[in-house]
C-alpha cells in the first residue's frame, strides 16, 4: 500500500511580495525562528499555459534542496489535497506586514 504524501501551501513575505509555494515537507528548523521547507512542487512542464510568476519561482528555487524561511515572514501554512499554481503577488494595496517578534524571550 503506497503512502499518500502531504502537500502544503506556504504563503510568506519576501522583498515586499507575497510568495505562494507548494511543498511536500514543512517543519520547524533547528535554526531558531526559521521554518524549513523541502521538496518544492511546481506545475508540470507539459502544461500549455505558462504562468510567468510560477516560472520566476521555478527559476528562483531551481537547485534548492531546502529553504529556511524566517518564522516572522510566514503568513500561513495550509495542508491541502493537491498542489496549485505557485505564484508571486505584489503586496501593495494589501494590509500585510511582518509581525514583529523578539528572537529571544525578554529577560525577567
Amino acid at each position: 500500500m503506497s503512502e499518500i504524501k502531504s502537500v502544503y501551501k506556504i504563503l510568506f513575505l519576501s522583498h515586499g511580495q507575497i510568495y505562494e509555494v507548494y511543498a511536500r515537507n514543512v517543519h520547524q528548523s533547528n535554526m531558531m525562528a526559521f521554518i524549513e521547507v523541502e521538496e518544492f512542487i511546481f506545475g508540470e512542464k507539459a502544461q500549455l499555459v505558462v504562468d510567468p510568476s510560477e516560472e520566476k519561482l521555478k527559476a528562483e528555487f531551481e537547485g534548492v534542496k531546502r529553504s529556511y524561511i524566517p518564522m516572522h515572514s510566514i503568513l500561513r501554512i495550509d495542508e491541502v489535497d493537491k498542489e496549485g499554481v505557485a505564484k508571486i503577488t505584489d503586496s501593495k494595496g494589501e494590509n500585510v506586514a511582518m509581525f514583529p517578534v523578539p528572537t529571544y524571550p525578554p529577560k525577567k
